[in-house]
């Protein structure tokens, strides 16, 4: 029996790999794909122009790029056009979160004229959006996008039950998390190979928004990541006067590695850069059409990048260098872009020389489609002129009968001098043949009527392979559930040290007895020993309490073998329920066959009731609601499954990037530092050792434990208070503050209740 078993390990092993092989090489033959950055119309003909296989572009809406020169109406169908003339693939960017009047009175609107238009895909960050598309769209492919912080297999499995197509994987994720990802899921993958990186999981940003109301997740990120910060640990300054931008990461380059990243099942290589103009876009996209044709034709073997190619990726933008991102690094302080260097007189002119060389190549020159004709006339029969193109497509448009000269015969060179004018039109001529019977005259007027209805007939059958017909739509009849209100509110604590905890479970009887607004629940960090967890959930038990326990912030592929490895702990562990904070640990503790509640953190994103019911159809029982929705569009989602942080200090970033690592002062455990920016704010930094990642709190706390008029009329279930570097007396002043329904001592912030985002 035993040596059945290991037999049958070792066949599904080698059929796995086969399977493996398999797909890659199925990923070849489909040809790889280079996705290029559309910000304007200019950067979308220099992307076609320039050999990209697709681009993703914004509209006027809903764009996580808000300041880009994005298209509006009709000038965006026009976009899809000029991508599908030239058999170039056009996305729609649709990533930032929608509030409900957005994603109910205007998504659809705004979509049904580029879905009939034959739009590609779009991609999509927010849930209610995904399952709005859906319903509306059901054919229209969509893309998860980056936003989404999709860090493993789980949260991959998860979208593609929801009929996701493609992911667009978090680009701090290693070749070996790409690999084990594509080979569990099967789904297209996309993954960003150059240009600007975010220090912080892209989503899970709140650094522009808090300090700014520029949302991040919204598509109006002011990047503060790229200004100077102050480090200091135990109120000395660690870092030098050199080290100024430490939370702005050098932008990507890989292309050396564009083998061993298609060989992790890559399929779409994507170039960031929708704010560069439309001359950087041209010379990177054609540096990697370049390689990308030389891998698929030579393989890895064949495979070389030339020193003066990586000299004109530099040239052309860069911070302080490149790195090769997270590919086959977790962090490190060569992945930062802690000095920039101003560029040298000959450095610029020669920038100069060449973007002014890319203009003209690739923006202001036009590079129109070839296509071949036959024009045969003869008189007293109508003229017929049969075009084709490269592609295969083809037609004959019949046009004036040639009349018998009566003085002198038309030439054939006339015939061509006319025929062969295609003006504005997206064609030019390859070879035209022309067969005349006899001698022949013909109306200029009905040659040029003859050539301008052909190109035109051929234009529109090029473009109709694309176009649809929307399905009916019973959009806006949709009935959504909505949770019951319930007979009250009740409070809930969360907090993340020993120390913190006892001060909650010290005053645990006093907050449970309060007529209004009682302590029913603890929530923990699920970080530490078993037995230490254990013991906790069951001193929160002995209060009469309800334990919940916070998974971690990001749960990649060493969290996920962790946790995978004491499944059993997890599945058994006695108490009520997990915060999950993405996709990965829903899918986790589904697989691990867990039965007590499930809680969604703020982290996991529900703006507006279509992200509300989605979840409620999951089993979720109780939503933390979004840091960024101020009073008025809060009390629009309330009901009883709905929790708001009243406390708290807000995690602004969380970062695979490690201060500790960029300042060489990696000392393996847990400490908190402070990150001073100019204006003197002092944000807190916990790093996170196991895992390898830093969370950046906000340098004041949210604290509406005041607004108690404006929180009871919000309907929700219940409020949350959120400990988090506070000590021990802190914490216990802040309880006590609750009871009271003090205002506050020290420098607060009210967040978001009062002002929201645009």
């Amino acid at each position: 029996m035993q040596k059945n078993r290991i037999f049958c390990r070792q066949e599904f092993y080698f059929a796995t790999a086969f399977s493996y092989i398999e797909q890659v090489e199925s990923m070849k033959k489909k040809r790889m794909e280079l996705l290029a950055p559309a910000g304007s119309m200019e950067s979308l003909k220099a992307a076609i122009h320039a050999g990209a296989d697709a681009v993703y572009m914004g509209g006027s809406c809903f764009g996580a790029r808000a300041y880009a020169d994005n298209p509006e109406g009709d000038r965006l169908l026009t976009a899809i056009e000029d991508a599908h003339l030239h058999g170039v693939k056009l996305y729609l960017t649709v990533n930032t979160l929608l509030k409900e009047l957005e994603l109910e009175k205007e998504l659809y609107q705004y979509l049904l004229p580029c879905y009939e238009h034959g739009l590609d895909a779009v991609i999509v960050q927010d849930l209610g959006v995904l399952t709005a598309i859906r319903r509306w769209f059901p054919d229209l492919a969509i893309h998860a996008s980056t936003q989404m912080t999709l860090c493993g297999a789980g949260g991959a499995m998860f979208l593609k039950r929801e009929g996701i197509d493609r992911i667009v994987l978090a680009r701090e994720l290693s070749l070996a998390e790409i690999a084990a990802i594509h080979r569990r899921t099967g789904l297209e993958i996309e993954c960003f190979v150059h240009g600007a990186l975010c220090y912080c999981y892209s989503g899970q940003c709140l650094f522009s928004s808090i300090l700014g109301g520029r949302s991040g997740n919204r598509g109006r990120c002011a990047q503060p990541c790229r200004l100077a910060y102050e480090v200091f640990a135990d109120g000395k300054k660690i870092s030098r006067k050199s080290e100024r931008t430490l939370l702005s990461p050098k932008d990507i380059c890989a292309l050396e590695l564009l083998p061993k990243i298609a060989e992790a099942g890559v399929y779409s290589l994507k170039i960031e850069g929708r704010m560069k103009r439309p001359e950087y876009t041209a010379g990177v996209v054609r540096i990697y059409r370049k390689y990308l044709d030389q891998y698929l034709k030579y393989g890895a073997e064949g495979y070389r990048v030339s020193k003066e190619d990586q000299k004109e990726l530099l040239l052309l933008f860069n911070r302080d260098g490149f790195s090769r991102g997270y590919y086959e690094q977790h962090n490190g302080r060569d992945m930062m872009a802690l000095h920039e260097t101003p560029a040298a007189p000959a450095e610029k002119r020669a920038y100069e020389e060449r973007i002014a060389y890319l203009r003209k190549e690739y923006v202001e020159t036009d590079r129109k489609i070839p296509v071949e004709g036959r024009l045969y006339a003869k008189a007293g029969q109508p003229m017929e002129l049969c075009l084709r193109t490269e592609a295969g497509e083809s037609l004959t448009v019949y046009g004036a009968c040639p009349q018998i000269p009566k003085n002198h015969p038309m030439e054939e060179e006339k015939f061509r001098k006319q025929l062969e004018k295609t003006g504005h039109t997206p064609f030019r001529w390859t070879r035209l043949k022309i067969y005349m019977e006899g001698e022949l005259f013909v109306p200029v007027q009905a040659l040029n009527d003859l050539r301008r209805e052909t190109l035109e007939r051929l234009r529109a059958q090029l473009l109709s392979r694309d176009r649809r017909t929307a399905p009916k739509s019973d959009q806006g009849k949709e009935e959504l559930s909505a949770a019951d209100i319930g007979g009250g509110t009740v409070l809930h604590v969360s907090v993340e040290n020993k120390e913190q905890l006892q001060a909650v479970l010290a005053m645990g009887q006093i907050l449970k007895r309060q007529k209004e607004m009682p302590l029913t629940a603890i929530y923990v960090e699920a970080e530490g020993s078993a037995e230490e967890l254990s013991d906790t959930v069951l001193q929160i038990h002995k209060q009469g309490l309800r334990a919940y326990v916070l998974l971690p912030p990001v749960f990649r592929l060493k969290t996920n073998g962790r946790y995978y490895k004491e499944k059993e702990r997890w599945r058994t562990l006695e108490a009520e329920g997990y915060v999950i904070r993405n996709l990965e640990e829903y899918e986790f503790l589904r697989e691990i066959g867990w039965t007590g509640e499930y809680f969604l953190d703020h982290s996991v994103y529900t703006w507006n009731r279509r992200s509300c019911d989605f979840w409620r159809k999951k089993g979720i029982r109780m939503q933390t609601c979004p840091l960024e929705l101020n009073e008025r569009e809060q009390k629009e989602l309330a009901a009883g499954d709905r929790i708001l942080i009243i406390y708290g200090r807000y995690p602004m970033m969380v970062t695979a990037g490690c201060l500790h690592k960029t300042l060489r002062q990696c000392r393996q455990q847990q400490e908190t530092w402070t990150l001073k920016d100019r204006y003197q704010k002092q944000f807190p930094v916990v790093n996170h050792c196991q895992d390898c990642y830093n969370v950046i709190y906000n340098s004041q706390p949210v604290y509406l434990l005041d607004q108690w008029e404006e929180l009871r009329r919000l309907g929700v279930g219940a409020f949350r208070i959120s400990f988090t570097t506070e000590k021990k007396e802190e914490t216990e002043q802040i309880l006590q503050a609750f009871l009271e329904r003090k205002k506050p001592e020290k420098d607060f912030t009210r967040g978001h209740f009062k002002r929201g985002v645009e």
